[in-house]
């Protein structure tokens, strides 16, 4: 394989975080009295940086956002990252990769300690040489930002760098830092979404994923 290091996304790459994140919307939305029950709708908002989602999709700015942040990871911390699911196969893939001297990083917009928590529960953590995720502050929280973050502390030939996620912003970071990306079809992001966001690959299941690295 061309590629000595590969970047995941988590949600929806790693792990189907879905209920978890779904029930920590709901917990916001309670404290605000929002009326939002459309869990389709809330399904996208699965992988963008959380105070992007409030702000555009709610109207929640200034210390609204930053209360709305506050809420969901209240309950987030305390039950949403346990609600959660690690992908069949992906344990396959990242030990195939490892076992074939393959560098694995982790590049995702969740919070970096929930992103370490989530995948020390999960028994994924000893798969990666690093877990960049946003900072509290939001100094580092869009996904082109953490993807050059890693490229750099690494020193990372960009070459030999590849990015997988499920969702638009992975495949446009991957491009904006020049490196190649991967999409996933078993995320939560859609076919269209995928399609014009243009990675340079695209595995639909994760039997072509463990293909592609065999």
């Amino acid at each position: 394989m061309k590629y000595t290091h590969v970047l995941f996304d988590l949600d929806g790459t790693l792990t189907d975080p879905y209920e978890g994140v779904i029930n920590s919307f709901k917990y916001v939305f309670r404290h605000f009295g929002i009326d939002e029950v459309n869990e389709e709708k809330l399904a996208r908002f699965i992988g963008p940086p959380l105070g992007n989602t409030f702000r555009d999709e709610y109207g929640l700015t200034g210390k609204d956002n930053e209360r709305a942040l506050e809420v969901f990871r209240e309950y987030y911390a305390d039950r949403g990252m346990y609600e959660n699911r690690v992908y069949d196969g992906i344990e396959d893939v990242l030990r195939q990769l490892t076992d074939s001297g393959i560098n694995c990083a982790v590049a995702t917009s969740k919070g970096q300690a929930f992103a370490e928590k989530v995948l020390e529960h999960f028994g994924l953590a000893r798969y990666f040489c690093d877990i960049a995720g946003s900072s509290p502050d939001g100094s580092l929280s869009e996904k082109a930002d953490i993807i050059a973050y890693v490229i750099a502390k690494h020193s990372l030939p960009k070459t030999k760098t590849l990015m997988v996620g499920d969702r638009k912003f992975d495949i446009i970071g991957a491009r904006e830092n020049g490196i190649d990306s991967l999409a996933v079809g078993y995320g939560h992001g859609l076919w269209e979404e995928l399609d014009a966001a243009k990675p340079t690959y695209y595995c639909r299941d994760m039997e072509s994923l463990a293909a592609f690295f065999r």
